[in-house]
């Protein structure tokens, strides 16, 4: 497996053979760093501190001129396990009252080690009227994951597993995951489970240091630049293309993205924040 270049579903505790996946994780933290020390040269690295207790960051999410609805990703608390510690983070996806063919309420919850690999995932969706869920369990000491859905949590309808043989990420860890590799430099493919398939990301952190508008702040926000590619089908449609401009600071928090869904191109942009201290930083010059 190649080493990522980035720093750090029901809650889980970890398992022994979680606690394998930890030492690797930890392998991953190492490169973090190293890739931060190479990339020096270029855009300077802040130190990382993205997974902050009570901080909820709010999206408006936007096609054309028409707001289609908000996400909520919240970072709950962690708890620690032995050596290693879990990051619990939610996201809520809910599309506006009174908007014309969407009718969208998804919730994600993830347990996260500090690099941002899923350790466990659950998806909620609201059809007809009733909340169905997938759940990920990450066996990674027996290369495998359990996947199990059903309704209303208890009422498990199949249970399977797929085969892997790395660390994967889960449709909320990976926003995680890109916080944390934001200063990488490098071009990484991520390995990502959606919809029950294995699946890859591809992110070209390269880095390019450059300031972005946001309505509600009344300066440009300094910012880092990057794209990539999605080789699978997501929620609502989400595929193909994507770019997002993240905060250049210890926060690295996701200020505005541009992607493709089934729809078309959508943006979403930063609309509300609560972060212990923090605002968006103020572009130079």
């Amino acid at each position: 497996m190649r080493i990522p270049c980035t720093t750090e579903p029901g809650r889980a505790k970890l398992t022994s053979g979680s606690r394998i996946a930890a030492a690797v994780a930890t392998l991953a933290l190492a490169g973090i760093l190293l890739c931060a020390v190479a990339h020096a040269q270029g855009l300077p690295a802040p130190p990382s501190r993205v997974f902050v207790e009570g901080e909820e960051l709010i999206y408006n999410v936007r096609y054309g001129f028409i707001d289609l609805g908000q996400v909520r990703i919240r970072t709950i608390g962690s708890e620690r396990t032995g050596p290693s510690v879990v990051y619990e983070g939610k996201a809520l996806i809910d599309s506006y009252p009174k908007v014309p063919f969407v009718d969208l309420h998804t919730v994600y919850e993830s347990m996260m080690d500090s690099t941002g690999f899923s350790h466990s995932f659950v998806g909620r969706t609201k059809t007809d009227g009733a909340w169905d869920f997938v759940r990920y369990l990450f066996q990674y000491d027996r290369k495998r994951v359990v996947v199990e859905m059903g309704v209303r949590d208890s009422v498990i309808g199949s249970r399977d597993t797929l085969a892997i043989d790395t660390l994967y990420h889960d449709g909320l860890s990976l926003f995680f995951f890109a916080r944390q590799a934001l200063y990488c430099g490098q071009q990484l493919n991520v390995p990502t489970l959606i919809k029950e398939k294995r699946a890859k990301t591809f992110i070209n952190f390269k880095g390019e240091h450059t300031s972005v508008d946001l309505d509600g702040v009344d300066y440009p926000i300094d910012a880092v630049h990057f794209d990539g590619n999605m080789d699978f089908i997501g929620i609502f449609g989400l595929t193909g293309g994507f770019e997002g401009w993240f905060s250049n600071d210890e926060a690295r928090v996701p200020i505005l993205a541009k992607m493709k869904v089934l729809i078309g191109n959508v943006t979403l942009e930063l609309m509300k924040w609560t972060r212990p201290g923090w605002s968006p930083p103020r572009a130079k010059g």
